[in-house]
């Protein structure tokens, strides 16, 4: 029996590293493993779009941008979006099922809309199901994975010259850095990112936010050299 699962269809061999049972009791790769706040630049979000192309599943890559920087929401909330969630007339969307299985409504600004579009178009020709789908393929209009996507943002940031990591997460983060620079209030971003304590918040902007700290030390005032009361002014 498990001679015969280590063949494909074909009658080939198969690797045992292709079975399920392969990876049982071995730790993640990533285990242990952190990575440090670093949200990407306005200039480096834009560079990816730009790097998506105008394929389907660039136009796709480039709406799935869009709502993680502008609304920061999370992956998997991004794509658990029906097409029914949107509502451009209000500029919301509806998050169904967020961390902890919670409800709750995000805005988004009108650039971002704007930018949304040509995907909302483009899925129109699609069947219907999730906002952000499989758009080729026997699968098409089914639910993406957040795996392919993630690679997908990975390498086109590469062909965009972005030299960070640049994943969903980083753009939630790069969301919440902008508002708070904004001065938009802890309370406002709190429900937008939909965090259950304030307290949460404040940390999390407290660990990728330090523009004051830099902006102030950045101005401080060249080093002054006492005069010597022995240099007397020529006449």
């Amino acid at each position: 029996m498990e001679s015969n699962s280590l063949l494909d269809c074909a009658g080939r061999r198969r690797s045992p590293a292709t079975a399920s049972s392969f990876h049982q009791a071995l730790p993640p790769r990533n285990k242990g493993l952190r990575y440090p706040p670093d949200p990407p630049t306005v200039e480096e979000i834009i560079a990816v779009m730009r790097a998506t192309g105008e394929r389907p599943d660039g136009v796709r890559l480039r709406g799935i941008i869009v709502v993680l920087w502008r609304a920061g929401l999370r992956i998997s909330e991004a794509l658990a979006l029906n097409e029914t969630d949107l509502d451009p007339d209000r500029g919301s969307l509806l998050v169904r099922h967020g961390k902890g299985d919670k409800r709750r409504e995000v805005g988004m600004d009108r650039w971002a809309w704007a930018h949304l579009a040509p995907w909302l178009e483009l899925r129109k020709e699609l069947p219907v199901g999730r906002l952000f789908c499989i758009v080729r393929g026997p699968t098409r209009g089914r639910a993406c994975a957040s795996a392919g996507i993630r690679a997908q943002l990975h390498q086109t940031a590469e062909m965009a010259g972005v030299r960070r990591r640049f994943a969903p997460h980083q753009l939630r983060h790069a969301h919440a850095v902008e508002m708070s620079r904004e001065g938009i209030s802890l309370l406002v971003i709190q429900r937008q990112l939909g965090h259950a304590d304030l307290a949460i918040t404040s940390r999390y902007l407290r660990g990728i936010d330090n523009t004051e700290i830099i902006a102030a030390v950045h101005e401080r005032p060249a080093p002054m050299i006492p005069a010597d009361p022995r240099i007397a002014p020529r006449s």
